[in-house]
């Protein structure tokens, strides 16, 4: 989990911050980003992908991430502007807000996925990264809770929706819950199973 870590230290870089997005797939909501900073003797055994943990471990493993981190911050792109530029865009465009966000000045980013962000610091797009380094793995759970607890919140306006169960993402009861209300002010109005709602209205 530390390769890409190491290979950027090996070139002379001191301080990387590994980044990662949660919420491209959920029909409403922001997508939320994390940038992360670790000191090279961090250890929490059993980080990964946020994908591949339970809620529980991730909101385990957030506190002790956010303890140990030189630094972490986090940015968003609300499902306004995701309907504006798309769901690729407003990603790269909440990470890019996640790395301005840390207080700390990282020499190198690693990116998950397959694309940089427009920015002037040196870096590399790691495809699977949440899975492959440490950094990205991090920021890949504190994006996950932290959008999470947006969800909730979200819920407790919107609580015919159930956010606090899927999260926004298109489950069946999501989609029937969609289908016999209307869509609601968060959800994405380009999205599929949303934009069919509205226009058959």
């Amino acid at each position: 989990m530390w390769q890409f870590e190491h290979k950027a230290l090996t070139q002379g870089y001191k301080i990387i911050a590994g980044v990662d997005e949660a919420g491209r797939g959920p029909l409403a909501g922001p997508v939320v980003s994390a940038a992360v900073i670790l000191p090279q003797n961090f250890s929490c055994k059993g980080i990964n992908d946020s994908k591949k943990l339970s809620e529980k471990k991730r909101n385990a493993f957030f506190p002790v991430i956010k303890e140990q981190a030189i630094c972490v911050a986090t940015g968003l792109s609300s499902h306004h502007e995701i309907d504006q530029i798309n769901i690729l865009q407003a990603s790269l465009l909440s990470m890019k807000r996640a790395v301005e966000n840390l207080s700390g000045s990282p020499d190198f980013l690693l990116i998950d996925g397959k694309f940089t962000l427009n920015m002037d610091i040196d870096q590399a797009a790691v495809i699977k990264g949440d899975s492959r380094s440490i950094s990205i793995a991090a920021a890949s759970i504190i994006a996950k809770v932290t959008r999470d607890a947006i969800m909730k919140e979200l819920h407790e306006k919107h609580p015919q929706y159930n956010f606090i169960q899927h999260k926004g993402y298109p489950t069946k009861a999501h989609k029937e819950a969609i289908l016999k209300h209307g869509p609601c002010p968060v959800h994405r109005l380009t999205f599929k199973g949303v934009k069919e709602v509205i226009n058959a209205g």
